[in-house]
């Protein structure tokens, strides 16, 4: 690889894996500060809808793969918002519209919310994947410019 083109690819894959490191970082941290200290509260799973009130024709609610949750907050009003950190392929069935689920939330954001300790290990494999997706990037960006440097 010339030198020029070994530079700017190392440049970009450190800073994206980098990017990367520290966005896993403040997501598992806020996160885990959410479950410890946010407002406990029990959510219902909701349907999916368009802004016009219509299903999308997914009879089941299940178009994005992050349940969409109703909440009350403590000032008395009602919340809607995904669930941090919890984007698999397919929706787990224990997520299906009517069903209710622990959640905590931040008092001062509601919109902040993260699904309680018992739904917690769900999210683990997407943060492995992530953490390891930025560690190999920052490892490749960073040889290539040890390279580019030793010559």
């Amino acid at each position: 690889m010339e030198t020029p083109t070994a530079v700017a690819a190392g440049v970009v894959l450190t800073c994206f894996g980098g990017a990367l490191l520290l966005w896993s970082a403040v997501e598992l941290r806020l996160r885990h500060h959410l479950r410890r200290h946010g407002v406990p509260a029990i959510a219902r799973v909701i349907a999916d809808r368009d802004p016009y009130g219509e299903s999308y024709g997914d009879t089941s609610g299940e178009l994005d793969s992050a349940p969409l949750l109703s909440f009350p907050t403590e000032d008395g009003g009602a919340m809607l918002a995904r669930p941090r950190g919890h984007t698999p392929l397919r929706r787990p069935a224990r997520f299906r519209p009517g069903v209710t689920v622990p959640v905590a939330y931040d008092a001062e954001r509601p919109g902040r919310v993260v699904l309680a300790a018992p739904d917690a290990a769900s999210a683990v494999p997407g943060d492995v994947f992530w953490a390891l997706l930025g560690t190999s990037a920052l490892a490749g960006g960073l040889s290539l410019l040890g390279t580019v440097l030793a010559r």
